[in-house]
């Protein structure tokens, strides 16, 4: 892991997820020198700072994508929003769910983000999925050499993720390699859903995955017989719940295991373990809806796996960093286990010969995220080699 703040896991774990969405170490640098005191602040004076350091570095990337622009040098435009993109990402990550100018940030971040994609050209399409009187936000991301019906992946977020985030890691184009396409997903209680359509995140998580597999099965790009689900994080509890409940999803990954999570509830109230992102108590209820901690507390009661997994019938991967200081690595054993009904199960901790030791390997993703595309392309009948 890379400690800029030593003293701040939060920050350094901001500062990591960034480097592996394709920030520069150069730009790192320089937002981050100037935030040494500020990251001993108390969150709110402390993430203020943060987020001016690193919204100045996105307005200079802006400002100079726009000369590419008028000169015609549009690729070279492309990759420059991409970046300022993911620095107003991480800086609208770091503030409290009301923080003034929150909502607007993140607006700005989706339109920034969009115009990177759309003048590099890359193989990224917005979509929209119903659900009931709403919808849900998706980036579309097709196999290469895409032939007819293809095999497709589900990939949803975690607590504090957005589907932004997960693309630009990488694991949606090194799956269109190998023969499979993405679907990266804000569903209830992240990104769009949260922010713009005021979903909460919901205990039952298969209830929004099968609006998902319906508008999937509605396509004729996609295999409907050959639809995995991958969830990092928090999702390492919504995928498997969804592919317990949803029995049209061919296979299962989670990247982080999370199968108890009212019990990382209960030691974070102890101090037990790192927090994700700033403001955790205040986010946590934001992303559920709750009106107090006592209210969130009787929701995370249901927020587990114990007596689910048997129910799951098809191939699952259960993936762990071996040094995970958010979630311990024995419940990654526990999902593991009771997965008795599973006919191509299995467990992968990774561990510092491979790197991505730490929580959904956010410290070194390629590695991990290459074995992952692996397995699912050879799970769903995709290809490992060109």
């Amino acid at each position: 892991m890379f400690r800029y703040f030593p003293t701040n896991y939060v920050w350094d774990l901001s500062v990591n997820l960034a480097i592996e969405m394709g920030a520069r170490i150069g730009e790192i640098a320089q937002m981050c020198a100037p935030l040494q005191e500020a990251a001993k602040q108390p969150d709110a004076q402390g993430t203020r700072a943060f987020r001016d350091a690193w919204l100045e570095t996105a307005d200079r990337l802006c400002d100079l994508a726009r000369e590419d622009e008028a000169r015609g040098r549009l690729l070279s435009a492309g990759e420059k929003y991409k970046r300022a993109a993911i620095y107003l990402i991480t800086a609208e990550r770091m503030l409290a769910h009301d923080a003034p100018g929150r909502i607007d940030l993140y607006r700005r971040s989706l339109d920034t983000f969009g115009k990177g994609i759309a003048l590099c050209g890359e193989n990224c399409e917005r979509v929209t999925i119903p659900y009931g009187d709403k919808q849900l936000a998706g980036l579309l991301v097709k196999a290469t050499h895409a032939g007819g019906r293809d095999p497709l992946l589900v990939q949803v977020n975690g607590l504090d993720s957005t589907k932004e985030m997960k693309y630009l890691v990488g694991l949606p184009a090194w799956l269109a390699r190998r023969g499979v396409s993405s679907l990266i997903v804000d569903q209830p209680g992240t990104g769009e859903a949260l922010r713009l359509q005021g979903l909460h995140a919901v205990y039952n998580s298969e209830v929004w995955a099968s609006r998902i597999v319906d508008w999937l099965e509605g396509r004729d790009d996609v295999d409907s017989k050959r639809i995995g689900m991958e969830g990092v994080s928090l999702g390492g509890y919504y995928c498997p719940r969804a592919v317990a409940f949803e029995p049209r999803f061919a296979c299962g990954v989670v990247w982080g295991a999370n199968h108890d999570w009212r019990d990382v509830q209960k030691k974070r109230l102890q101090r037990e373990g790192n927090f994700p992102v700033p403001h955790y108590w205040e986010h946590v209820r934001w992303v559920w809806g709750a009106k107090d901690i006592d209210d969130f507390m009787r929701i995370a009661e249901d927020v587990h796996l114990d007596g689910v997994l048997d129910r799951i019938k098809v191939p699952f991967l259960v993936t762990h960093g071996s040094k995970d200081s958010q979630i311990p690595v024995s419940w990654a054993h526990r999902t593991y286990e009771q997965l008795v009904n599973s006919p191509k199960r299995e467990l992968k901790i990774f561990t510092e010969r491979e790197g991505g030791v730490q929580h959904s390997s956010f410290d070194n993703s390629i590695n991990a995220g290459h074995f992952i595309a692996d397995w699912v392309a050879e799970t769903l009948g995709g290809r490992t080699a060109l």
